[in-house]
């Protein structure tokens, strides 16, 4: 006969009992932690690569056609985009010394706290004293430092050695904290091919969509480059692997996709998806323009 008794039962059931309502009261936790995810937005603010420098997905862009789309609104209704933009939540801003808008931009933002939102620019490396037009670009945008500075316009396979005095200018800034961060943005194949593997850059801006529509080929030319397609998302994949920040432009197609959401939102949902950009720069001109961006830039990350 068992010598088993009562008082062995009852130790026996209360510790089954504790150990059941133990596993019960972590399994909701276990399972949340396995289908939780993390909600990914385009206001949200990422780290581009070994620059350090943090800044929204999104960054609003003020080239079209070389600005002259942003500046024709005039500057109290280019103010209302910009407003729009930074109350939803936008805080990267992207302009250049070729374009229409960089004064623009500057009086735009100046409402806001300069340590709250990023500025992107881009200096054409031509002839010329880097020391005096940084500074001009400086009082120009009405700031005391840029977060990036791109060599604006790569085109040549040279172009690492043919610029090289603008590079140690960007570095002298950087030294002065004038400039946060360097990077390049570069038109065409031969010029594009030189990012990968190159130890200065620390931020690249690349054409990209689904379509290839004004995107890189053999040449520098604003052209369809379909076939090429591929050779660009590779670049952009062996950058990212070297802790490259990497920005899509040309995400409407340098305009080709202006009447086709669906192509809007493909071309994001390839920058984002199958190229893995960390951001975007898009150029807009309404508030609808950037709400929309906003929601096509959302639905690409979820």
């Amino acid at each position: 006969m068992s010598s088993y008794s009562r008082r062995d039962f009852l130790k026996t059931s209360l510790a089954a009992g504790a150990m059941a309502s133990t596993v019960a009261a972590a399994a909701p936790t276990a399972l949340h932690a396995a289908t939780s995810v993390t909600t990914r937005t385009a206001l949200d603010k990422v780290t581009l690569g070994r620059s350090n420098v943090k800044a929204t997905r999104l960054a609003f862009g003020s080239g079209t056609n070389n600005g002259y789309v942003q500046a024709s609104l005039g500057q109290k209704e280019f103010n209302r985009l910009v407003a729009h933009a930074y109350e939803r939540g936008v805080r990267f801003y992207e302009t250049a010394e070729s374009y229409m808008t960089p004064a623009m931009l500057g009086e735009a933002l100046k409402p806001y706290p300069r340590e709250s939102y990023v500025v992107m620019h881009k200096v054409t490396t031509n002839d010329g004293d880097p020391a005096r037009r940084f500074d001009a670009m400086l009082k120009t945008f009405q700031t005391d430092y840029f977060d990036i500075m791109l060599l604006h316009w790569q085109t040549t396979s040279d172009w690492p050695t043919k610029s090289k005095k603008w590079q140690d200018g960007i570095e002298e800034f950087q030294s002065q904290k004038k400039i946060i961060a360097r990077g390049a943005s570069c038109h065409g194949l031969p010029a594009f091919s030189q990012v990968p593997g190159n130890k200065w850059l620390q931020v690249s801006l690349v054409r990209i969509n689904h379509n290839g529509s004004r995107m890189d080929g053999d040449t520098y030319m604003d052209s369809n480059n379909p076939d090429h397609r591929d050779e660009v998302v590779a670049h952009i994949q062996q950058i990212k692997k070297e802790d490259m920040g990497v920005i899509g432009m040309k995400l409407i197609g340098g305009g080709q996709f202006e009447n086709s959401r669906a192509d809007r939102q493909a071309a994001m949902r390839f920058a984002v998806q199958t190229a893995g950009v960390d951001c975007v720069t898009v150029g807009c001109k309404t508030t609808q323009e950037i709400d929309e961006t906003i929601d096509n830039l959302n639905l690409a990350l979820a």
